[in-house]
């Protein structure tokens, strides 16, 4: 079975760690996958409030109020991680022919299977990483699930950033993803109650163990 570490956190309470600790976790540990000393694993975690800007940012759509914002070495543009947002950052080795593109695609579907448990339905969207509320009577097409990876000497690190019951007002500061023509939801939002981190956490866990159950066998 893959690995599945809550950094910082409990079972039971799942609360918000400092991002730049994080981020030195995830170097380490992908270090350590690099070196062939740790088999990897798939880090849960909520954050404090924080705003990322990854290689494909444009300065436009940064906050304009002042706002500090971390450069990180990820794919994909600036969002926003904070409480009541699940992240989750797989730090394994791919196997052969299995490439960012494809690491990707097995998130967007394993977040995907996430949200048909809650009864959210949802859709990749083409030429648009992530995982996608249809447009429907209640708007047009709005992202629940940000994606953001990067691959070096075949291990990967960065990860997802699922909506839970997150303050999607954070959002507004910014153009989450560069996407100006597509609105933000969370699976609060679309239910209509709320949903925490910490009801999602177990059901995205054993999605974690279904798509990923093949990275064990790399060695």
């Amino acid at each position: 079975m893959i690995e599945v570490v809550r950094h910082g956190l409990s079972c039971d309470a799942l609360g918000p760690v400092d991002y730049h600790e994080t981020w030195r976790f995830q170097r380490d540990l992908h270090a350590r996958v690099v070196k062939g000393e740790h088999p990897g694993a798939v880090l849960l975690l909520e954050h404090h409030s924080v705003y990322t800007a990854g290689k494909r940012t444009d300065p436009l759509h940064m906050p304009l109020d002042g706002t500090s914002v971390v450069t990180v070495d990820r794919g994909g543009s600036i969002t926003w991680h904070g409480p009541g947002q699940l992240i989750a950052y797989p730090i394994l080795r791919l196997p052969q022919r299995v490439y960012v593109g494809d690491l990707v695609r097995r998130l967007e579907r394993c977040v995907m299977a996430v949200c048909t448990q809650f009864a959210v339905p949802t859709v990749p969207v083409t030429g648009r990483s992530g995982v996608w509320v249809p447009a429907d009577e209640r708007g047009p097409e709005r992202k629940i699930c940000a994606i953001g990876l990067r691959v070096t000497q075949g291990v990967s690190m960065h990860g997802i950033a699922l909506n839970c019951d997150a303050d999607l007002s954070a959002f507004d500061r910014i153009t989450p993803c560069g996407i100006s023509d597509a609105g933000v939801t969370s699976l609060s939002q679309e239910l209509d109650r709320t949903v925490t981190v910490a009801e999602v956490a177990p059901v995205f866990e054993a999605q974690v163990q279904e798509f990923f159950a093949d990275f064990e066998r790399v060695g």
